[in-house]
């Protein structure tokens, strides 16, 4: 099936770095997941909320204007009728975030422009591995190490 961007998702991508914004639009055409841009550009504001929640770990965020004017981040969310009641939404279901960050490393090795994804804190291009099996090598390294995982599976973020 071939998806497309909602009204809202463009919106939501004005003031995103354009690098980014191609690998997003050429990943919506690649995946079998479709999905929403949830955030692009962020205010210091909302971000500042999002770290007080626990939803962010810093108020550095690419999700902020960087020097070149661009957010330099996206968060996309799975989009589809997951109840079969015939009604869309977003959902957080594990299993939906795989076919999305498969489609944004695709477009990314495409397109040729570099993305770190936050469910494993790898850049996309640099792997074949499989999301899911990048996912439990992220987490048992930092286990190794005796730290925390912070997986952020709907973060996706240019790298320069």
């Amino acid at each position: 099936m071939s998806y497309f961007l909602g009204k809202t998702s463009l919106n939501r991508l004005q003031g995103v770095h354009p690098d980014l914004v191609k690998v997003v639009k050429r990943a919506i055409e690649l995946t079998t997941q479709d999905f929403t841009v949830h955030e692009g550009l962020r205010t210091l504001e909302r971000q500042r909320i999002l770290k007080k929640q626990g939803a962010s770990q810093t108020l550095n965020s690419k999700h902020l204007k960087q020097r070149d004017g661009f957010g330099h981040a996206v968060d996309l969310l799975p989009w589809g009728d997951f109840d079969g009641n015939g009604t869309s939404e977003i959902t957080w279901e594990w299993a939906h975030f795989y076919p999305i960050a498969a489609a944004m490393q695709q477009a990314a090795k495409e397109l040729n422009i570099k993305v770190r994804w936050g469910g494993a804190w790898t850049v996309l291009n640099h792997t074949d591995a499989i999301p899911a099996d990048l996912v439990a090598g992220y987490v048992a390294d930092k286990r190794k190490a005796g730290k925390k995982a912070f997986i952020d599976g709907p973060h996706f973020e240019l790298v320069l």
